[in-house]
């Protein structure tokens, strides 16, 4: 455990972090692609045109959740908790809107991206990373009850 941190997981996160930066290494130098999920998940709905065939598209947005699962039911499950419907579906649409605007996403840029040394990924990473800590001051400062 962590002094001010109580519900750290060092371990997991490292593990985590291992595994994501394993799986788009190995989709770069397996197919070639990016694992940028934003482009992907356009190219499984048909809003994207180029990138890896529709159906391993959608064979990849698929096993996000699917994966999750798997893992939750494995380790026992995670308790989670949101603001509510309305803000969580506000934000998806604003992190779409910014993953179209931005030409990527998190995963894309981030990791991606900054491991490649990309510029524009790293000023979109630097970017999305000063928007979500201000964020988290103005949530703190003003309180989570206002998205309830």
């Amino acid at each position: 455990m962590l002094p001010g941190f109580p519900d750290a997981a060092p371990v997991a996160g490292l593990l985590g972090g291992v595994l994501i930066g394993l799986a788009a290494a190995l989709m770069l130098l397996g197919a070639g692609r990016i694992a940028g999920v934003s482009g992907i998940a356009a190219r499984a709905c048909g809003i994207s045109g180029d990138g890896m065939p529709r159906s391993a598209a959608w064979a990849f947005v698929l096993g996000l959740p699917i994966g999750a699962m798997l893992i939750a039911w494995i380790t026992g499950g995670i308790e989670a908790s949101f603001a509510g419907y309305v803000p969580l579906i506000v934000a998806g649409l604003l992190v779409g809107i910014g993953a179209r605007i931005g030409s990527g996403c998190t995963s894309g840029h981030g990791v991606c991206g900054v491991s490649r040394l990309s510029q524009r990924s790293l000023v979109a990473t630097a970017t999305f990373m000063a928007a979500g800590i201000a964020t988290v001051a103005v949530m703190n400062a003003l309180g989570p009850e206002l998205l309830s």
